[in-house]
């Protein structure tokens, strides 16, 4: 088939909730794609950090095989051999006591909201249904109804309401707007470390440090989405830790699957997670098998071939080199590990024609929030390719 027929077999039959650019990929390795007809892509966006490992990684599929020929599915109506293991893993890497396995990321947030408004019941004492979570404008956690329900962006909303109440939104990167916002029904704070969907949004020095103190204070609980920060994406394990912040929940998910599988966890202490008793919550796939054995897999990989470092190394070459581009379209180039936004002026024209000029150089990027262009290659790309990638990327960002 040609590369219009696949596309208009997605047209036709497919709902239209995504913009992708038109290329057709039919097979990955490590930081390359490939379109139908062999054409090869580096890959700046890996799947939203989904497979910070590199695409198709030799052992997380080696460990994918060798589980799905034992068993995939038990549902958690039974226990299985890798899960206890999968929890240790989590545990002995991120430091956290405990771990809850789910899905998709939005199953993650919703589970972190749901624990959250538990423990203020049942610890902090606030009154049943008077719990109330504070969020920053510029969010981006998912799209289910109670998650857009804290949304700023007027596109995630439009037709979807009516909305799931309990939630105050606050500006991103003010402290003091979360200080002023806590009240005795304050259960949880809820932010990113770095907004990613926002276009690559990167607080102040001591944000987070001083939100974690304010926390403490009130006594409400911190939770760090790093769905897409976490697990080596910005130079450390988690964004928080640029800051030597430990939230009371973090949130992972994309790359704690290498890209193989949907898994996602919530992460926190006994005294937190502890609170779930049976039945309270759950999911027929959430801690399966499969996932258990790929999730061990992938966090291995990001541990033994020292993809956190890489991340920090090369996130610094590669802004570096990209700061030195003279274009009159680049308004900011912010960044942190290979986490990358180039913010473009207004008037540049929106940033979709730069990532289509990007794709006819052999270059998958994507625009974030119009003006945006985010680069996040795989954390294994080394030098070499970002050399071969930095003279394409200048020329697009001078074209006329």
């Amino acid at each position: 088939m040609e590369i219009n027929q696949f596309i208009e077999l997605e047209e036709q039959y497919g709902a239209h909730n995504y913009h992708p650019l038109d290329v057709v990929i039919e097979k990955a390795e490590g930081q390359w794609v490939y379109d139908v007809t062999g054409k090869k892509y580096l890959d700046c966006l890996s799947a939203y950090s989904a497979v910070n490992q590199g695409h198709v990684h030799p052992k997380i599929l080696a460990a994918m095989i060798e589980q799905a020929k034992k068993v995939t599915l038990t549902s958690r109506a039974f226990r299985n051999d890798q899960l206890g293991l999968f929890y240790k893993q989590l545990s002995d890497i991120s430091g956290y006591e405990m771990s809850l396995p789910m899905n998709s990321g939005a199953e993650a947030v919703e589970t972190a909201l749901k624990l959250a408004r538990k423990w203020g019941y049942v610890v902090k004492g606030i009154p049943e249904n008077k719990a109330e979570i504070i969020c920053v404008d510029g969010n981006f956690h998912g799209r289910t109804i109670s998650i857009i329900s804290f949304s700023s962006e007027p596109s995630y909303k439009k037709n979807f309401g009516p909305f799931t109440p309990g939630f105050v939104c606050v500006p991103y990167n003010d402290a003091n707007a979360i200080k002023d916002a806590i009240n005795e029904n304050t259960a949880a704070v809820i932010l990113e470390p770095i907004q990613g969907e926002a276009g690559v949004i990167i607080p102040d020095e001591g944000y987070l440090k001083t939100v974690e103190t304010i926390c403490k204070f009130h006594n409400v609980l911190l939770i760090a989405d790093e769905i897409q920060t976490g697990l080596g994406r910005t130079g450390k394990l988690f964004a928080a830790d640029h800051e030597n912040v430990k939230a009371d929940m973090t949130i992972v998910g994309k790359a704690l699957s290498g890209g193989f599988y949907p898994i996602s966890a919530v992460l926190a202490d006994r005294k937190i997670l502890g609170l779930f008793k049976p039945g309270e919550h759950g999911s027929t796939f959430g801690g399966n098998p499969l996932a258990a054995a790929i999730g061990r897999a992938s966090l291995s990989v990001i541990i033994d071939e020292n993809l956190i470092e890489n991340s920090a190394t090369l996130g610094k070459y590669f802004m570096e080199k990209m700061n030195e581009i003279d274009s009159p379209y680049i308004k900011e180039i912010r960044g942190k590990g290979l986490f990358i936004g180039v913010e473009l002026f207004p008037e540049a024209g929106g940033a979709r024609r730069f990532c289509e000029a990007l794709k006819e150089r052999n270059i998958l990027a994507k625009e974030t929030h119009d003006h945006v262009i985010r680069f996040a290659p795989p954390l294994i790309i080394d030098k070499e390719t970002i050399d071969w990638a930095l003279p394409r990327i200048r020329e697009v960002l001078t074209m006329k």
